[in-house]
């Protein structure tokens, strides 16, 4: 089943999404952007999966970005700043122009929800 929309609203399954994949099995769904959601939207969301041993290399966004950890626990890296520890319910701020890196320190995966306040992944500098 494909999204389904309604008055405006709109249910996008997460498995029609494709993945975006990521070092060391890890994954990416941009689950609502513009595309998914049919236009008009002004933020987006996503879910990632990290598997054990996981350190991407550091971005920074145009935007600011927020998540939620469903699962695991691990650590920010930021460029000038001592990295900073994160664990399964916890609540995720990072400001517009921050280089942050996500790394996986369990031995479990890390599932994240993230969002942007941009209709889609916003523009991204990567090292």
């Amino acid at each position: 089943m494909g999204p389904v929309t309604a008055l405006g609203v709109t249910v996008v399954p997460s498995e029609r999404v494709e993945k975006i994949e990521l070092p060391g099995d890890s994954w990416s769904r941009m689950v609502v952007t513009a595309r998914t959601a049919g236009g008009g939207n002004v933020a987006s969301l996503g879910y990632s999966v990290f598997t054990p041993g996981t350190a991407l290399t550091l971005v920074k966004h145009e935007t600011e970005e927020f998540a939620y950890v469903l699962s695991g626990s691990g650590e920010l890296r930021l460029d000038g700043a001592d990295p900073v520890a994160f664990a399964a319910g916890d609540g995720i701020f990072i400001p517009a122009g921050v280089w942050h890196a996500v790394v996986n320190t369990c031995d479990e995966d890390v599932a994240m929800v993230f969002g942007f306040p941009h209709p889609d992944y916003p523009p991204t500098a990567r090292r």
